[in-house]
């Protein structure tokens, strides 16, 4: 079976319209006011997981109330979703790791999607600013607050979306 994207070009050229899609599809359950009690308040979180050869994907969207993931391989056509409520302990929980006031610093690392790797990326949006970072693994000095948030998540997804 031919992969559904065959060459490198193609390969980068699919990555940089599919990935900020995926972030642009699903805005925020919550609206954002602009006289929100807190500019640093974090209101939504992504992480995902984007590449390879065979187009594998996994997303993962929270908000103060939900929680959605997906995942899937596009080269076969396989593609499932999961979703539950969350309680605000279960937010509170998943964000206490993150420090608002560092995500200003951390630092991003080159793609490797084009070398058939896989792209983790993440989104934290604050009313005040949308914060964007791939590959962040690297800044060992601040990606440590993100590894604490995906062991959190860990604990309340399905094992196959883990």
């Amino acid at each position: 079976m031919m992969p559904a994207i065959k060459n490198t070009y193609l390969k980068l050229l699919f990555s940089m319209f599919l990935l900020p899609a995926f972030f642009s599809c699903d805005k925020s359950k919550e609206p954002v006011s602009a006289t929100s009690k807190n500019p640093n308040e974090i209101t939504f979180i992504s992480l995902s997981n984007i590449g390879g050869d065979q187009g594998d994907y996994k997303i993962i969207k929270v908000t103060k109330d939900s929680i959605h993931a997906e995942q899937g391989i596009t080269a076969r056509q396989i593609h499932k979703e999961w979703d539950s409520a969350i309680s605000m302990q279960t937010w509170n929980n998943l964000i206490s790791p993150i420090n608002t006031k560092e995500l200003d610093v951390i630092e991003s690392s080159p793609s490797k999607q084009s070398v058939d790797g896989i792209d983790e990326t993440f989104q934290i949006r604050t009313p005040k600013k949308s914060h964007i970072y791939v590959n962040s693994y690297a800044d060992t000095l601040h990606y440590r607050q993100l590894n604490l948030f995906k062991e959190q998540l860990n604990l309340i997804l399905p094992t196959e979306y883990r």
